[in-house]
């Protein structure tokens, strides 16, 4: 179901909340700690669009053979 990409973008975004929170608690900077939590919903949204591309590429694909 997943392929290989898919654990890359997966990853991005827990690393990115595992920075926001560090940089929230850890080192007591809100403000970034914030901006960095708003990669996390960026790299999901830019993981869809990959996916979607990916997925018009295989339907036209078969299209074509038929």
């Amino acid at each position: 179901m997943f392929k290989k990409i898919d654990y890359y973008f997966l990853l991005a975004a827990f690393a990115s909340l595992m920075a926001s929170v560090a940089l929230w608690f850890l080192l007591k900077l809100p403000l970034y700690g914030v901006y960095v939590g708003l990669w996390v919903p960026s790299i999901l949204a830019l993981w869809v669009g990959v996916r979607v591309a990916l997925l018009a590429r295989i339907v036209t694909n078969q299209n074509r053979r038929n």
